[in-house]
């Protein structure tokens, strides 16, 4: 058995997610490309290569991971590009992404020999947090300005655009695009390709993939450009859990569980966004608050109902833990790091990574 807290990435389960982008690149002639922002545990991109085109990254060291251990059509974007960092960007990638037109003007001319690309902010969204909301007010992510952007569409093959996060709507999706169109017609005309970016949740139940292929499909052909995708946590959802066990129970006005992991080390998200992690079948007469171990008061995944009442040994299993997990994990509070399995297509599962003390001590000087 091993030890928690480990992640175990269930590749049937991924496998079920890649099936559906592969047929969304059938239906509506995109490519699609993995955002390494969300995920980059590697040791399984040999399933998901096989139906993708790519990877897409927001810095140098994610960029380099995608050539190195992804292979295929390499993208590279960041925020703002170090000066030290440009030259090895460009030997490293096939197209590169400049987010301001400042940045084109300042770096462009030392990434001449690939194709350069420009983020676009419609300055419309489907964010359900301020905190990832990419038409904020002061945004920083992209150009907005239509002239601005004309004025160097000579040294511009394509534009990158992302404005969705986790949007299950393709009303709002298809409304989006509109509005975006609208505004930046002209300036797709002029262009090769088109990115439109991840946070579109094709794979959620019931999603009308149809019917998003096909406006993929119009939007490439009114513009006369190859539209790209870069989904994140669409591609993994519910393909990983933290694998977790019982440390100590507690009754403080509610029964509390403590486990041998951590929300703010472990699944990070659950506190910038206030969530709860999953836990299934989340069935039963025992409700606990199950609570992480770190000195942190607000360290906790969620309250679950259990069948049995919680014991310490008892093992948990807290789901939907793979996009923006792992690229987030962190020594906080020196908690052990959780392993890194993967469930193989056959049923056998194996330890890719294991973390330990001298790990901790090597992050840190």
């Amino acid at each position: 058995m091993i030890q928690t807290p480990y992640y175990l990435i269930d590749k049937a389960a991924l496998q079920e997610n890649l099936r559906q982008a592969a047929r969304l690149r059938e239906l509506s002639g995109a490519k699609i490309l993995l955002a390494l922002k969300c995920f980059a545990t590697w040791p399984v991109f040999d399933l998901m290569r096989e139906h993708l085109d790519g990877s897409t990254s927001s810095s140098l060291f994610e960029l380099k991971l995608g050539r190195e251990k992804f292979g295929g059509e390499t993208h590279a974007y960041s925020v703002a590009w170090s000066d030290h960092e440009i030259d090895e960007a460009v030997a490293h990638a096939d197209k590169i992404i400049f987010n301001s037109v400042s940045q084109l003007q300042r770096l462009g001319d030392r990434a001449a020999a690939i194709p350069r690309g420009l983020r676009l902010n419609p300055q419309v969204s489907a964010a359900g947090y301020d905190l990832a909301d990419p038409a904020r007010p002061f945004s920083r992510l992209g150009e907005s300005d239509a002239a601005r952007v004309e004025a160097v569409m000579d040294r511009i093959d394509g534009f990158m655009i992302h404005n969705n996060c986790e949007n299950r709507d393709f009303a709002r999706f298809n409304q989006l695009l509109g509005e975006t169109e609208a505004r930046f017609a002209p300036l797709l005309a002029r262009a090769n390709w088109v990115s439109l970016g991840g946070g579109i949740h094709f794979t959620a139940p019931g999603y009308p993939l149809e019917a998003l292929g096909e406006r993929l499909r119009t939007f490439a052909q009114r513009h006369g450009v190859q539209v790209y995708l870069e989904p994140g946590e669409a591609l993994v959802q519910d393909s990983a859990s933290l694998e977790v066990t019982v440390l100590d129970t507690l009754l403080n006005g509610k029964q509390l569980a403590v486990v041998d992991a951590a929300t703010e080390a472990h699944m990070l998200d659950l506190l910038i966004y206030r969530l709860s992690a999953r836990v299934e079948p989340d069935a039963g007469p025992h409700r606990y608050m199950v609570c992480g171990r770190t000195c942190l008061a607000g360290d906790v995944f969620g309250e679950y109902d259990f069948p049995e009442p919680l014991v310490p040994g008892s093992r948990i299993s807290l789901r939907d833990a793979a996009g923006y997990t792992m690229v987030k994990k962190n020594w906080f509070n020196g908690v052990a790091m959780p392993a890194i399995a993967v469930k193989e297509l056959d049923g056998r599962t194996r330890v890719v990574r294991e973390f330990g003390y001298q790990d901790y001590v090597d992050s840190l000087g």
